[in-house]
């Protein structure tokens, strides 16, 4: 099989969370790009936290962000976009807020938040962004070109509680999904990274069983099992390894660099 699309996960997967991406990565990237492979990212990070990596890397490419709701590239072309619609970002807030949950906002590719609570610092701090402390009033008013909605928990058996009761409560009119052991992503029904790269590798006219997918955590799944081949990180959860066609080293161990050199590059993927 030959790769002609190769898309990563972020955070657990080519870089640390809230690192900078290592050099050993930078270097395998620019390896394949030498080869004629196309590299780019799908990640459930705003666009203005995602740019910064895909500089570092060299990638002239669209981007997935916001788990697929939009694919922007490098330099602010829009390929794609998937907005939730206001009146629905109204009732999911008012919904939080009366659960007694933190929810947080990206209208028009800025962070909005209710309190400056641990929630928002450690975001902020994660992320590399600054958001725009408004109330819970204020954070209604901002529904313009919102990707997603994100209700940050305090652990995992939280966040599928949080998961079932969003879906039960809004039905069809949204899709709740887990991004890690404490994010429970609000996006339209539909929205995954899955359908990213399957609207990436159409517009770049790439065949899907051309491409090749990497990631960690579950809300990487969709996009893994839609790739004609997926890669785990050694420090995926187990339902990622469940699925994917081959394992790689951990993060630290910079599987990712690992994955390229050997399947990509390597011919591995041939085998």
């Amino acid at each position: 099989m030959t790769v002609k699309l190769f898309v990563t996960d972020l955070d657990g997967t080519l870089l640390p969370s809230g690192a900078a991406v290592p050099a050993e990565n930078i270097a395998a990237v620019q390896r394949a790009v030498r080869a004629g492979v196309t590299v780019t990212i799908a990640t459930g990070r705003m666009y203005r936290a995602a740019l910064p990596v895909a500089k570092a890397l060299g990638v002239d490419v669209p981007i997935i962000t916001y788990n697929g709701a939009l694919i922007k590239s490098v330099i602010g072309r829009v390929y794609y976009s998937n907005f939730l619609k206001p009146d629905i970002i109204v009732r999911v807030i008012d919904f939080c807020r009366a659960q007694g949950w933190y929810v947080q906002s990206y209208s028009k590719d800025e962070l909005w938040v209710p309190v400056h609570d641990e929630h928002a610092q450690h975001y902020e701090h994660e992320q590399q962004v600054q958001g725009h402390v408004v109330g819970w009033d204020g954070l209604k008013e901002h529904t313009e070109e919102v990707c997603k909605l994100l209700t940050i928990s305090e652990s995992a058996e939280e966040t599928q509680a949080r998961l079932q009761l969003l879906n039960e409560h809004f039905g069809q009119e949204i899709m709740a999904m887990r991004s890690n052991v404490r994010y429970a992503e609000i996006v339209n029904p539909g929205v995954s990274k899955a359908e990213g790269l399957k609207h990436l590798a159409a517009k770049l006219h790439i065949p899907i069983e051309e491409t090749m997918a990497i990631g960690d955590s579950y809300n990487d799944l969709p996009m893994l099992k839609a790739a004609g081949r997926s890669v785990a990180m050694g420090n995926a959860v187990p339902e990622v390894k469940a699925v994917c066609d081959y394992v790689t080293a951990s993060c630290e161990e910079f599987g990712f660099a690992k994955a390229i050199d050997t399947l990509v590059l390597g011919g591995g993927a041939n085998e």
